[in-house]
């Protein structure tokens, strides 16, 4: 299934950033000479598709790839309009750094890097935890948008 999120209607993350301030972790948008290492990183921890995703991300200008580190080590990664205009994702956050926020911190680097190039919606395809961004945006289902875009992927 599909979401649909407000973006002229986000939610404060100023506490998300604060949160894995103190963690010591940081998100930013990824940088051209990472592009390798990143995508090693998430065919590593996910999967051939994704890392094809994450390279389509890298071909943006600006890139549209954030990722999550804390002291050089990649944690986490998020895009948006990889596969498609006006998408979020994929995304993932390693399983042994979770329970910081990161997941989060690095929807809302997405999300508002999305409002700020004049969106005033975003898509998250093909959502696992709906719950959390219900929780975390409130993102709405899309009603019959399953299996959306990924239709006959090979």
């Amino acid at each position: 299934m599909d979401m649909l999120v407000k973006l002229y209607a986000l939610p404060d993350s100023r506490d998300v950033y604060e949160r894995l301030n103190k963690a010591g972790i940081a998100t930013r948008r990824a940088l051209a000479p990472e592009k390798h290492e990143v995508v090693t990183w998430v065919r590593e921890h996910f999967s051939e598709h994704w890392a094809s995703e994450v390279e389509v991300a890298f071909s943006r200008q600006p890139i549209s790839c954030f990722i999550a580190v804390r002291q050089k080590s990649i944690l986490g990664f998020a895009c948006h309009d990889a596969t498609c205009p006006n998408f979020f994702g994929p995304t993932g956050v390693d399983p042994n750094a979770r329970k910081h926020g990161i997941g989060k911190a690095l929807l809302f680097d997405c999300l508002e890097a999305m409002k700020s190039q004049g969106y005033g919606y975003a898509i998250i395809g093909g959502v696992g935890p709906a719950e959390f961004y219900t929780k975390a945006v409130g993102a709405i289902p899309i009603e019959r948008s399953e299996p959306g875009i990924y239709r006959g992927l090979l």
